[in-house]
């Protein structure tokens, strides 16, 4: 008994020794071939979309930018040309400034002397308007979020069903006859998700963007209004 348990361990590292030394092939792997296998009627799509996507981040991120640029002292001064009667002035610093801020008090200003709810509500009308333009395309973005995933899906599912067609023409299961189809399975569903979260993650971060130039806009524009009410109140 003991002679028997002393061979088997020193076979034990015998075998080890043969697994450790055994050759392993290096597979060298080409991405943009990778890619392609996932099948081009489903790689084209993801690729135009994951365009369009950053298309629109990137136009509507400097066009957000540029929107919430204003000069900090910017309703100081405006409120110095109102309190000395220069309306003509205080229209030209809106028009400087080339902000939705601006043209929505340009259009109050233009109204001076007129009723404050009538003020207000045009000062309102022109700050809808300048948040759709700030909005413009998000839709699209968030589009592109959802939809990418469905695709690589989609993707998913052919891969699958070409496995099983594989199986079927070849009557035994090897590896070699399900790869391709296994491949494009995971390839199509790893992009579509690459592709729909980093556009969903674009479209949270300009909705976020949007949303502080909008409470920048309503808080200025109650100052707006104070500050043509003051003289009423004194």
């Amino acid at each position: 008994m003991s002679s028997i348990l002393v061979s088997f361990l020193l076979q034990v590292p015998n075998a080890a020794t043969e697994v450790s030394t055994a050759e392993v092939s290096e597979v060298d792997v080409n991405v943009l071939q990778l890619l392609m296998e996932g099948g081009w009627y489903i790689m084209l799509p993801l690729a135009l979309m994951s365009l369009i996507g950053m298309y629109v981040f990137f136009e509507r991120f400097f066009a957000i930018r540029k929107a919430d640029k204003v000069s900090p002292d910017f309703m100081n001064r405006l409120k110095d040309y109102i309190s000395q009667g220069q309306l003509s002035s205080a229209r030209n610093l809106c028009a400087d400034s080339n902000t939705p801020l601006g043209r929505m008090l340009d259009k109050g200003i233009s109204r001076i002397g007129k009723p404050l709810k009538d003020i207000s509500v045009a000062i309102e009308n022109v700050g809808k308007l300048e948040i759709f333009r700030l909005e413009k395309n998000l839709s699209t973005l968030a589009t592109v979020a959802g939809a990418a995933p469905m695709v690589g899906f989609l993707g998913t599912v052919i891969g699958m069903v070409n496995v099983f067609l594989d199986m079927e023409a070849a009557g035994t299961v090897q590896v070699s006859d399900i790869s391709s189809g296994t491949k494009q399975a995971m390839i199509t569903t790893i992009v579509g998700l690459i592709v729909g979260i980093l556009a969903f993650m674009a479209y949270n971060h300009l909705v976020s963007r949007v949303s502080h130039v909008v409470h920048r806009m309503e808080a200025n524009s109650l100052e707006f209004i104070d500050i043509l009410e003051e003289p009423a109140r004194g």
